[in-house]
């Protein structure tokens, strides 16, 4: 894996000049390896190479130059040890689940998390014998006396999806170490050139990189990094069930990385300004924005995020029906299952993403029937403006 040494001090830099090692036709962008396995010079190599004795690419299910890159930049954007990529986002937050943990665990979640996420905890890890409670995100006062003696982890999303809560990482880490437990933050909202979990005390950092890490709706992909200790239990657990990042996903994704950090700064532009028109709208209330200084979580957002992110949720006036005008009523804005892309998105949470949960599950973390979220894209702001006000009309 090639580097520069001390030069290599910028975040920017790291994910652009980190890259495989180039081979004898001298490329200068990464090429793809499309191939399901690879060769040995020998028998012994391909022996100590099965053994863990030499280092190499084996077989693309657990090892491929273009996975070990994206691997790699990522580690030294979240400021990790060691980490591996895998098929989505959720084969990323479940892997990190069953690897580290045992029948009889307890994991303390934040109830404010994604809806498929609350599947895993809710339905699938039950039939393991695992166990979760959930806490509240506006009563941080209570977290500690919910952490029990078979607690192992405590998991979070901060900015959360899609109520935009924010959790202090900084509290969060010295309340996990206190207790020897694991703390797993999902930060694929914030991505690490807005917020790096590691540095207030996170152990595990999850992302759906298909989200902002590809940031243009192409391709499917998940990343755990963290503690060397813990991605090696998720690496071995990972090699043998095959829940697999394809080499042409992660050679995407890592030139994705290329143009993140100037992306998430227009993200953030644009959704600061819509969220402050929709702040003062007359037709809209409960407008969420890390930092807007309505936001509940204001001076924390400020503290540990270098900027406000691409998501702004909003309620219009009118409830459900009214919500469903608006977003028909949209003539640019895309209708679609996904955020963090060039293009602005806009997503009804109640019936899309977190329908399998129950109203009241919904209306806990703040999901309201007339909740919209937007993915703000990377559009002139003044179209995005013009379409989102013109379905506001359109809907009265």
């Amino acid at each position: 894996m090639e580097r520069l040494g001390e030069v290599m001090k910028k975040m920017e830099t790291n994910a652009i000049r980190t890259q495989a090692d180039r081979t004898n036709n001298r490329e200068h962008s990464v090429p793809m390896y499309l191939t399901s396995s690879f060769t040995f010079d020998d028998a012994e190599q391909m022996r100590a190479m099965f053994a863990d004795e030499l280092e190499g690419n084996i077989y693309s299910r657990f090892s491929n130059p273009n996975s070990t890159e994206l691997v790699d930049k990522m580690c030294l954007l979240e400021g990790a040890e060691a980490g591996y990529a895998t098929a989505s986002g959720m084969s990323a937050i479940f892997a990190s689940f069953m690897a580290l943990l045992k029948s009889g665990d307890h994991i303390l979640a934040s109830s404010s998390i994604f809806g498929s996420t609350h599947t895993v905890l809710s339905k699938i890890l039950p039939k393991y014998g695992i166990e979760h409670t959930y806490a509240d995100v506006n009563k941080p006062e209570t977290w500690e006396s919910l952490i029990q003696k078979n607690t192992k982890m405590i998991f979070v999303e901060t900015p959360s999806n899609p109520g935009l809560d924010i959790i202090d990482l900084e509290w969060l880490g010295k309340l996990a170490n206190k207790h020897k437990v694991i703390l797993n933050v999902d930060n694929c909202f914030a991505t690490p050139f807005i917020q790096r979990p590691i540095e207030f005390g996170a152990h595990i950092v999850t992302h759906s990189a298909t989200k902002y890490i590809d940031g243009q709706g192409r391709v499917l992909g998940g990343i755990v990094v963290g503690k060397k200790e813990l991605i090696k239990e998720i690496y071995t657990f990972c090699r043998s069930t095959g829940p697999s990042l394809s080499p042409f996903n992660a050679w995407t994704l890592s030139k994705s990385l290329e143009t993140l950090a100037i992306r998430m700064e227009r993200h953030s532009q644009n959704a600061h300004k819509l969220a402050m028109l929709l702040e003062n709208h007359p037709d809209v209330k409960q407008v969420r924005y890390p930092f807007l200084l309505s936001h509940p979580q204001f001076e924390i957002a400020k503290r540990q995020m270098s900027m406000g992110g691409g998501i702004v949720t909003f309620e219009i006036k009118g409830g459900i029906e009214r919500g469903r005008r608006f977003l028909d009523a949209l003539q640019m804005c895309s209708l679609t299952a996904n955020l963090g892309d060039t293009r602005t998105i806009a997503t009804h949470p109640a019936s899309t993403t977190h329908a399998k949960l129950t109203e009241e599950e919904r209306l806990s973390v703040g999901i309201t029937p007339g909740l919209v979220r937007i993915s703000v894209g990377l559009e002139n702001i003044i179209d995005i403006i013009a379409d989102i006000e013109q379905a506001i009309e359109k809907s009265k």
